[in-house]
């Protein structure tokens, strides 16, 4: 019998250890959801073209599947508190299958969006898994754990453009759709295997549903520290989508002239941010630490922007930007995840519920906010919002003084 029991589906009782190979497993599962997220991004002109229609056209796609994953964070996350993880996290790996099926033989614009609100909601499942992983790291090594698995989800955020964008340029945009269900197959089947079994809290598992969600919401009056992480968490992702949205219109402006492409590559950049998640991880395990590493890890945000604005002059400011952008908002994440998971360990879905809500509600603001600024004044009013955000969220973090103890 093994002697490893996070590779034991029979697992029962005790709390697995958490061995390397079990956090690697965790944080291919986290990059492989999170993926399907960001695969029709690159592929709405393809969209225009199949259905004859504009980019605008077919815009709803992607914002279909943006508001999937908030709904599922909302009404399916807060499930790994009142039902055993593996059972709700193996049901969304499952029917996350026929629903890229379904994407990839839609033969409409409604019936993708449908498709891929269901995608974007099953999706979530990543955040079954980082609150499953807290709750089994022991204490002074939950920041480490979260910071590996955190690494996987990164990948997963920038390399689901990059795969999309090149599979849909030697094949076409269902290859792509494709593709994606035969690795979510293969991610359930890795799953089935390895994932633990545990106990359920006894309190969570006799409320109801509806009760669950309210206890969802209530997280946010109870904890002092979740607001000022969801908060600070919603600014910084805001001022990354800034970045993200507005770097398209500037790489195919006539001050250089390139294709999708190059946005891919720099997605590819942007991955080597997932180094700094363990460096981030093990710092946030000391005592105060959370707190240090996001002040700097905001202060490194701030100064990715101006490394962006002289941006229209050399691509190698944008390069440099880049990496700094992706470990600022990396190291703050971990941070911001870290002490979130301290609060109340019978209640770790329905806060982390709460935090990804607000997260991916900046992320939405600050692709709303990119879009307007590119119109209304280039680069520079890109450069201006994306920094604003930034500076904004440090300012928060800065006036909000230590953690109170309870």
């Amino acid at each position: 019998m093994s002697t490893n029991p996070s590779l034991s589906p029979r697992q029962t009782t005790a709390h697995p250890p958490l061995s390397r190979h079990f956090i690697g497993f965790m944080a291919l599962a986290c990059g492989i959801s999170v993926a399907n997220i960001y695969y029709a991004q690159p592929l709405l002109e393809q969209f225009a073209r199949q259905f004859h229609t504009t980019v605008a056209g077919v815009a709803a796609v992607p914002s279909a599947t943006q508001i999937g994953y908030a709904a599922g964070l909302l009404l399916l996350g807060p499930l790994g508190d009142r039902h055993a993880r593996r059972r709700v996290i193996l049901i969304m790996a499952a029917l996350l299958v026929p629903a890229l099926i379904g994407a990839a033989l839609a033969p409409s614009v409604a019936i993708l969006a449908t498709a891929s609100f269901a995608i974007g909601m099953l999706s979530s499942i990543a955040q079954q898994i980082i609150p499953m992983v807290a709750h089994l790291a022991p204490p002074q090594a939950r920041g480490k754990a979260i910071g590996l698995v955190m690494s996987g989800l990164l990948v997963g955020i920038l390399g689901g453009r990059v795969l999309a964008g090149g599979i849909a340029a030697l094949l076409n945009w269902q290859a792509v759709f494709g593709f994606a269900t035969l690795v979510n197959i293969g991610m359930g089947i890795m799953l089935w295997r390895v994932l633990p079994r545990l106990p359920v809290d006894a309190h969570a598992t006799n409320q109801s549903y509806a009760a669950l969600l309210g206890s969802t919401l209530k997280q946010f009056t109870l904890h002092r520290d979740l607001r000022l992480a969801g908060i600070t968490g919603g600014l910084f992702f805001a001022s990354f989508s800034v970045f993200w949205v507005g770097l398209t219109p500037l790489l195919q402006s006539p001050a250089y002239g390139y294709g999708p492409a190059a946005v891919g590559a720099f997605g590819i950049l942007g991955i080597m941010g997932a180094t700094v998640a363990p460096i981030s991880g093990r710092h946030s395990d000391r005592p105060g630490g959370p707190r240090r590493v996001l002040f700097v890890a905001l202060a490194l945000t701030v100064l990715s922007w101006a490394l962006f604005a002289p941006g229209t002059h050399g691509l190698w400011w944008l390069i440099a930007g880049v990496l700094v952008l992706d470990a600022g908002v990396q190291g703050a994440q971990i941070a911001n995840q870290t002490r979130i998971y301290a609060l109340d360990a019978a209640a770790r879905s329905r806060i982390n519920a709460v935090y990804m809500t607000l997260y991916f509600i900046g992320g939405s603001v600050g692709s709303f906010v990119a879009s307007h600024a590119w119109t209304a004044g280039g680069w520079l009013a890109v450069t201006a919002a994306g920094a604003g955000l930034a500076l904004a969220a440090l300012l928060l973090h800065a006036a909000s003084g230590p953690p109170r103890t309870a």
